[in-house]
């Protein structure tokens, strides 16, 4: 049997959604997670694999707590992944011990020009890490869709249905390139198995880059909303009318540097990605179509 793999995190959407893979490829795992409640709601929602010998009792820790509990729960880890906030990787490092093999969740957030405490955590993570000397890697996944109660397609699905035309900041001429949750587990997978020699950083990224005026077009699509127009506004004139319509029930609330965001390219090679971890995502067409067809079967009524 392969060693188990220390997931900190094991109830959030990318823990979760790791937990559940590696249990079905038939390799252990040890959740390390901060709120065995949280955890146990998880479980609920699992297939068939909440139980037996490869899914070891919850470990009690909280990263940003007193390290000893921490240290403890880690203290027989050979691989660990981390998919708390990245900020937390420098009390990972303090409590991990020194031969364990470490991947580490971080984010294209540090590449933004309008820093936030996100991005900034990323960077502070990523930092630790490479200064570490451990060996491992930190991915940093772009816009991550397709996850069991992610909110990044889905709240801007559920927008674009209380809009009867699409207003983006410069026309939504900005790039983006989405990557499906399945292709991120895919990836943690894959840097699992990896030889690391000393401490790495890579991008892992959707298929191909798209224009954000085709992403959210894609998304109405696939949401099966008629189509609507899209206008080009200012993105000053957005960010005054989201302070409105913030305080309207049903809309999302929509900050200031989310908008800003929309201006900036975000596309990346995944060559380095495809060569290093083996993994080749799928198409944002591909992956949306997947995303909302499991919602659509998921919201249906059970046959009696």
């Amino acid at each position: 049997m392969s060693e188990p793999v220390h997931i900190i995190g094991a109830s959030g959407r990318s823990g979760t959604a790791l937990r559940r893979a590696l249990l079905a490829r038939g390799r252990p795992v040890i959740p390390v997670v901060r709120d065995r409640t949280r955890y146990e709601t998880s479980l609920a929602t699992d297939k068939g694999s909440s139980s037996g010998p490869l899914l070891h009792p919850p470990r009690i820790a909280d990263l940003t707590g007193p390290s000893a509990p921490l240290a403890t729960a880690l203290a027989d880890a050979k691989t660990i992944v981390c998919t708390a906030h990245a900020r937390n990787i420098p009390a990972l490092i303090r409590a991990a011990p020194e031969t364990a093999r470490l991947v580490c969740l971080g984010s294209t957030r540090k590449f933004t020009h309008w820093p936030d405490s996100h991005g900034n955590g990323v960077l502070h993570g990523e930092q630790a890490l490479l200064a570490s000397g451990r060996n491992g890697v930190i991915l940093h996944p772009t816009m991550i869709y397709g996850a069991q109660g992610e909110n990044n397609v889905q709240r801007l699905a559920a927008l674009l249905r209380r809009l009867p035309l699409i207003p983006l900041p410069g026309g939504g001429t900005s790039l983006v390139q989405p990557i499906h949750q399945n292709d991120v587990t895919a990836s943690i997978i894959a840097a699992l198995d990896h030889d690391w020699n000393g401490p790495h950083s890579l991008v892992i990224a959707g298929a191909t880059p798209v224009t954000y005026r085709d992403f959210v077009l894609l998304v109405a699509r696939a949401a099966g909303l008629a189509p609507r127009p899209v206008i080009p506004v200012p993105a000053r004139a957005l960010i005054a009318a989201a302070s409105v319509l913030r305080h309207v029930p049903g809309f999302p609330a929509i900050g200031p540097d989310e908008i800003r965001r929309l201006l900036e390219d975000k596309n990346f090679d995944i060559i380095p990605m495809i060569e290093t971890l083996g993994v080749k995502p799928r198409s944002l067409l591909i992956g949306l179509g997947q995303l909302f067809s499991a919602d659509t079967k998921n919201a249906s009524p059970s046959k009696t």
